[in-house]
C-alpha cells in the first residue's frame, strides 16, 4: 500500500511561518515533514506514553524515584525519553514530563499518590483562589524540563525529531478545580456556569502560561508541540466554542510564533472536530471512536491527522493488530499528512513486544 508519494497531486506548499524554527532537520523527517503534509516514504509513528510503566527499564527506575523526581532531574528525564528511542524504531521522541507541573509553578500543591494518580492539595474553589495564582516564567520555574530537552537534542545525535507538550488550559482548569481526576467534571463546570468572570479570568491566566511555556520548549529545541487537551471531550460542542476554544486558539497563536508545528489531541472530540480544527493548529489529534477517514472528510485536507488505534487494541493477537494496523492505514489513503498513534496512551500492561510489532507493521504496510 503506498502512501504520499503514491499520490499524484503535488503536496501543498508549508506554511512559512511553520518553517521558521526548523533549522537543523533530523535524519529522520518524516514527522516533521507529515506534518507539513509532504511526502514520505512511509507513515511516521509514535506513541503516546511511549516512555512509561510498560517498559520494564522505566519500572526500575520508578524503584528508586518518584515520578515528580525523574521530572525535575534533567539527567533522569534524558534516560526515560530516550528508553523507547532505543528500543523501537520509533519516528520520534516526546520529553518525559507530565502536563500537571505548570499547575504547581502557579502555586498549587502537586503530588502523585501510588494507586491515586496526581492530587492538587489546595484545590481552586472561591475568586481569591483563582487570582492568587501567579502566571510565571517557565524558563525560571520549569527549567528542570526546558534543560532536559536540551539534554536529548543533544543525545539524539539528529537521529529523530523531539516533541515538547503541555495541558491545554481547559484540562489543566479541571484538574486546579477537581483537585485530581474526575469522571463527571461536577465542579469544574458548575464554576464555568455559575462564575463565569472566575472561569475567564482562570483561562486567561492558564493561557498565557501555557503558551509561553510551549514557546519556551521550541525555544530550548523541541521541534514540534502538542498540546494535550485530554478531558475537552467532557464538553458539548457549544460549551467548547464558548469557554474552552478561544483559549486554546491564543495558546496555539503563541506557540507557533517559534515557527514549530502543533498537535492539537483530545479524546472523546468526535462532536467537536470543526471546532477544535479553528483552534489553528497544523495537526489534528483523533481517538478510535471515530473512523480516521471520516474524520478527514469533516476536517479537510488542509490539516494534517495524527491517531488512531485504540490503544486496547495492543493486547490483541498479532494478526488481529495487524488487521487495525491496515484498516487504520486505508483510510489514510494514501493522504499526505497521516501520524499513525494511539487514541490515547500506551496503557502499563502493554506487551513491550506488541509494541515493537505495531511500529513494525506500520512502517511496513506503509512503505511506497
Amino acid at each position: 500500500m503506498g502512501i504520499a508519494t503514491a499520490t499524484e497531486q503535488s503536496p501543498p506548499k508549508p506554511n512559512p511561518k511553520r518553517l521558521s524554527g526548523m533549522a537543523g532537520f533530523p535524519v529522520n523527517d518524516r514527522l516533521l515533514r507529515t506534518c507539513r503534509r509532504q511526502p514520505v516514504d512511509r507513515t511516521p509513528i509514535w506513541l503516546m506514553r511511549q516512555a512509561g510503566r510498560y517498559m520494564a527499564e522505566y519500572r526500575r527506575l520508578r524503584e528508586k524515584h518518584t515520578i515528580l523526581e525523574i521530572i525535575k532531574t534533567p539527567e533522569l528525564a534524558v534516560e526515560v525519553t530516550l528508553q523507547p528511542i532505543n528500543a523501537f524504531d520509533l519516528d520520534a521522541a516526546i520529553i518525559f514530563a507530565d502536563i500537571l507541573p505548570p499547575l504547581e509553578a502557579m502555586g498549587l500543591s502537586l503530588d502523585f499518590i501510588r494507586g491515586e494518580g496526581p492530587v492538587i492539595h489546595n484545590p481552586l474553589r472561591i475568586a481569591a483562589d483563582v487570582a492568587a495564582l501567579s502566571v510565571p516564567d517557565p524558563r525560571e520555574r520549569l527549567g528542570f524540563t526546558l534543560e532536559a530537552i536540551r539534554l536529548v537534542r543533544r543525545e539524539l545525535a539528529s537521529r529523530v525529531p523531539l516533541i515538547g507538550f503541555s495541558g491545554a488550559p481547559f484540562t489543566l482548569a479541571s484538574y486546579a478545580i477537581e483537585g485530581g481526576a474526575t469522571r463527571n467534571f461536577v465542579l469544574t463546570k458548575s464554576l464555568m456556569y455559575n462564575q463565569p468572570e472566575m472561569w475567564h479570568e482562570l483561562m486567561d491566566k492558564l493561557a498565557a502560561m501555557v503558551g509561553d511555556y510551549l514557546k519556551a520548549q521550541a525555544e530550548a529545541g523541541a521541534q514540534v508541540l502538542q498540546l494535550f487537551d485530554s478531558w475537552a471531550g467532557a464538553l458539548g460542542p457549544a460549551d467548547y466554542c464558548r469557554y474552552v476554544l478561544p483559549y486554546s486558539r491564543r495558546v496555539i497563536q503563541t506557540a507557533t510564533t517559534s515557527g514549530v508545528p502543533v498537535i492539537h489531541f483530545g479524546t472523546g472530540t468526535s462532536g467537536m472536530l470543526e471546532a477544535i480544527k479553528k483552534a489553528g493548529a497544523d495537526v489534528i489529534g483523533v481517538d478510535w471512536r471515530v473512523d480516521l477517514a471520516d474524520a478527514w472528510c469533516r476536517l479537510g485536507d488542509d490539516v494534517a491527522i495524527q491517531g488512531n488505534l485504540d490503544p486496547v487494541a495492543l493486547f490483541a493477537p498479532l494478526h488481529m493488530l495487524e488487521k487495525h494496523v491496515a484498516s487504520i492505514l486505508a483510510q489514510a489513503n494514501g493522504r499526505p499528512g497521516h501520524i499513525f498513534n494511539l487514541g490515547h496512551g500506551i496503557l502499563p500492561q502493554t506487551p513491550v513486544e506488541h509494541v515493537a510489532a505495531l511500529v513494525y507493521m506500520v512502517h511496513e504496510q506503509s512503505t511506497a
